[in-house]
């Protein structure tokens, strides 16, 4: 039987409760659980105001922590970055730019292009001008890229920021150092104006190969200054600040014009150039600046300069305090010196004819060459040596070499002072003296003897046993005694060989002597600095002329007449040129050193040749190859040099003698020569002869020792 449900009312009533019932306990479930999440998100939202606040709290000590410890940005007005030292030569040829790791020319904002300014600003800021030194926009979107890539990728930095990381901060991409960055960055920018910045900016920013600053950038690549830069040159140095050494055009061309089409797409974008501007500065082929392979130009003066700044100022200051530095070099001197070097130097590698002897080379490899004006001391020309890359070892002023017969001059000028005249008549034969290293006999070059020789003809052939005698009259130590005088700084013995040449001197030392005989007696000390300024322009050095007789004038005049002989009439006439010029040649035993001493009233020059380790050369004498540097040199030089003759010596008189006798001449007297005496000291006899009058003995040394 099928069983029905029977409702009553009573049961219809209890199913209507208890469905009411079930519903009210399904709202309270749903209100119990919405009550739940809202104090979960009360629970999180508290938890994360706490820490929050904490962070907050953190963050704040952080930075007061951070800002206590800044630098106060108001010291960039008394901050002086490094700035590149410059050495100018006498006619304003910059022959250095020193600097150690920064090579920095500073340039007001006014001198600096247009189109650079607003190429960097476009690139680097385009928001510059609206930002307070932070740029939120571009901080997000870094910091978005940064996230990206968990690593610091973009920087997002303004031209503000990169300002403060450059000068008070490191480059290491740390949070603390991003933080401190934007503090100082607000701080600038409280403190100077826009312009201020920018200039700061292009000053100190890198552009790559050591050159910071727009001015040594432009210099470096271009060789023109910041404030004639055009559109495309702009866009490629403003390309190199993504990554100076990486989009170099010297090293890169490819990859270096890849950048600068981007610049110049933006640049077209902003609406700083048309698009068909940006088309032609990028096909536009730049010139870029060639590249030395020497850092200096004469690098052996400039290396003397070097040396003398930093014993004034210290190698710190030196290179980095924007000293402004003019020599006396003439720097067309000194072109033709390095270019008659390199000339002799190459011939010395051809076959030559010796005495009739074919030889493969003259068996020299190294040569110098200095130059002076005797009224100044000023140096006009120093070539060092053969190849500043290969050494650079200054044989004019560091090599202390064996002058030979250059020396004699000051054996003659004692002479003189004791009495002896030009015209004085020494024995040249054979003689020997005993001393404590035993007997020491002085051989002439041809091995030969000529009899009596007046004094002026010995010097002018360079006579070895003449000199020697003389030295052993007047005594060594009186030569040694002229020599100080004169100047010579060398450690001198007073010893039978002075003559000759033993002791060592160096090439410049030898010079100023030579310059006294130039200057009539008056010393001038080597000068090459003339004036040294700040990066101010204010004077911090001038040099002074000061000069000192260390001689009588009279002396010195009657020398100089004697050596004039020497081009002449002697060993030195190889160097010969149409105008008056005294000298001397000299050459050392076993051909180590050739030299020729020469000079004018406005200049004394000097030419050297021979080896670093002494090894002799092949019979080169110093009136051969020295002399004819001497002159091609010298050729040159005075083209606008007026010729002046040598002051006439005074306190001299001439008289007719006997060659043979050195006797007056008489009326048949066999050879006769015109001879200069002091007053008073002429010859009193007369000789008696019969064969009719000649002016000199011939020449017949074509080298000197």
């Amino acid at each position: 039987m099928k069983k029905r449900n029977f409702r009553s009312r009573y049961s219809i009533s209890r199913i209507e409760k208890s469905m009411n019932k079930i519903r009210g306990q399904s709202h309270f479930l749903k209100r119990h659980r919405r009550q739940k999440l809202w104090r979960g998100i009360r629970m999180v939202l508290g938890i994360g105001m706490v820490f929050a606040t904490i962070g907050l709290i953190g963050l704040t000590t952080v930075l007061v922590y951070l800002h206590r410890g800044l630098p106060d940005v108001t010291t960039i007005n008394t901050y002086i970055p490094a700035e590149t030292t410059k050495i100018y030569s006498h006619d304003g040829v910059v022959l250095a730019e020193l600097h150690e790791e920064e090579n920095r020319v500073l340039k007001p904002i006014e001198a600096i292009s247009p189109i650079l300014k607003q190429t960097v600003i476009a690139m680097e800021d385009t928001d510059f001008y609206k930002h307070n030194g932070l740029n939120a926009k571009s901080i997000m979107r870094a910091l978005y890229r940064d996230i990206i890539a968990m690593e610091f990728v973009e920087g997002g930095s303004t031209l503000t920021q990169q300002l403060a990381r450059n000068l008070f901060l490191t480059k290491r991409k740390t949070i603390l150092r991003k933080l401190e960055e934007a503090l100082l960055a607000i701080q600038i920018e409280k403190h100077f104006t826009k312009t201020d910045i920018l200039e700061m900016y292009l000053n100190q920013v890198y552009w790559g190969h050591n050159t910071y600053g727009i001015e040594s950038a432009a210099q470096y690549y271009f060789g023109k200054s910041s404030q004639n830069l055009r559109v495309a040159e702009s866009a490629m140095l403003v390309g190199l600040l993504k990554g100076p050494e990486l989009y170099s055009p010297l090293r890169n061309k490819v990859r270096a014009k890849r950048r600068q089409r981007v610049v110049l797409k933006r640049m077209a974008v902003l609406g700083l150039i048309t698009s068909d501007q940006a088309q032609q500065a990028y096909v536009e082929v730049l010139a870029y600046q060639k590249q030395k392979k020497l850092r200096y130009k004469a690098p052996y003066f400039t290396s003397h300069v070097l040396k003398q700044l930093i014993e004034m100022y210290g190698e710190k200051d030196t290179y980095t305090s924007g000293l402004k530095v003019r020599t006396t070099l003439n720097y067309r001197y000194q072109e033709k010196a390095k270019s008659v070097v390199d000339t002799y130097i190459e011939k010395a590698q051809k076959p030559h004819w010796i005495k009739k002897k074919r030889v493969n080379g003259l068996g020299y490899s190294q040569a110098a060459i200095l130059s002076m004006d005797p009224r100044t001391g000023y140096v006009l020309a120093m070539q060092g040596g053969n190849d500043f890359l290969d050494t650079q070892f200054n044989r004019v002023t560091q090599a202390k070499r064996q002058p030979g017969s250059a020396f004699k001059p000051f054996v003659y000028l004692t002479a003189l002072k004791h009495g002896f005249s030009p015209g004085s008549f020494i024995d040249d034969s054979t003689i020997s003296f005993n001393t404590i290293e035993g007997v020491y006999t002085p051989q002439n070059y041809n091995k030969k003897f000529r009899g009596l020789l007046p004094m002026r003809r010995a010097l002018e052939l360079s006579v070895n046993v003449v000199a020697v005698k003389l030295n052993d009259m007047v005594t060594p130590e009186a030569v040694v005694r002229t020599a100080k005088q004169i100047g010579i700084a060398a450690d001198l013995k007073p010893v039978l060989s002075l003559p000759l040449g033993a002791f060592e001197v160096t090439m410049i030392d030898l010079a100023t002597a030579y310059g006294v005989f130039a200057n009539n007696g008056i010393r001038v000390d080597p000068v090459s600095i003339l004036s040294i300024e700040d990066r101010n322009g204010t004077v911090l050095y001038k040099h002074r002329h000061e000069e000192q007789r260390v001689y009588p004038r009279k002396m010195i005049l009657a020398l100089v007449d004697m050596m004039t002989g020497v081009l002449n009439y002697g060993t030195g006439r190889n160097a010969r040129l149409p105008r008056p010029i005294a000298g001397k040649t000299g050459t050392t035993s076993n051909y180590k050193d050739a030299w020729f001493f020469g000079f004018i009233p406005q200049m004394v020059t000097v030419a050297w040749v021979g080896n670093d380790d002494n090894m002799p050369m092949n019979q080169v004498t110093g009136g051969w190859v020295p002399a004819l540097m001497w002159r091609d040199f010298m050729k040159y030089c005075v083209q606008d040099i007026n010729p002046q003759r040598f002051p006439s010596p005074t306190g001299l008189v001439s008289e007719q003698v006997s060659w043979e006798t050195g006797k007056l001449a008489g009326p048949h007297s066999e050879t006769v020569t015109m001879e200069k005496y002091w007053v008073g000291r002429e010859p009193k006899d007369i000789e008696m002869g019969t064969v009719p009058i000649n002016e000199s003995a011939p020449v017949t040394d074509l080298f000197d020792l």
